[in-house]
């Protein structure tokens, strides 16, 4: 027991603890940054870009998704149907608001959006755009590893780790950090090749 009527914690716990918690927040890190990347436009037309689009529903913001279905009947076109006829002007006004740069239409049924083929221009800004995502995800998972060192460190000094668990927890931690910033490198690499194929 410690002074404080503490059971001492096990080191293996401590070190265990802290690089699953760290494992998680990278995980999470590396979907965020995948997320983000469905919404970044191809030349293809997807869901993806346009059922996170915040639509007024009866006062309240509402994600399309919960208020339509999708279908991709060709390359270059999304049909967006609407569960209820009522939402039609309120998805379109969300959609033509968007930054998407489509105009939608509809025939009091479905709403259509015909995606044009992207100029090498646009394609480069998005190209950008997803380096700066993917760019945003590493310096997290950075943070997350600073923070559990930052824990380890002060496991140590307190006397719960020897000195060699310390360093054996920080080339794991390190091994581990390579692992989730290469899974951003791989994601933006599918990404950036996506968006320069014509």
């Amino acid at each position: 027991m410690t002074p404080g009527g503490r059971q001492p914690r096990y080191a293996g716990a401590v070190i265990e603890d802290t690089i699953l918690e760290a494992i998680g927040k990278m995980e999470k890190a590396v979907e965020h940054v995948l997320s983000q990347f469905t919404t970044v436009r191809t030349g293809r037309a997807t869901p993806a870009l346009v059922e996170k689009l915040p639509v007024e529903y009866y006062g309240s913001m509402v994600p399309l998704q919960q208020l339509a279905g999708f279908q991709v009947p060709e390359a270059r076109q999304l049909i967006v149907k609407p569960h209820d006829r009522s939402t039609l002007a309120a998805i379109e006004k969300a959609i033509r608001d968007s930054d998407l740069g489509v105009n939608p239409s509809n025939d009091g049924v479905v709403i259509r959006l015909s995606f044009p083929a992207l100029t090498e221009q646009r394609r480069k800004e998005y190209v950008k755009l997803a380096k700066s995502m993917a760019e945003d995800g590493r310096i997290a998972v950075r943070g997350v590893r600073r923070d559990a060192r930052k824990h380890l460190e002060a496991a140590e000094k307190a006397g719960e780790i020897s000195a060699d668990q310390l360093e054996r927890a920080e080339k794991e931690l390190e091994k581990i950090t390579h692992d989730h910033v290469e899974s951003i490198d791989k994601a933006f690499g599918r990404k950036e090749q996506e968006l320069l194929e014509v």
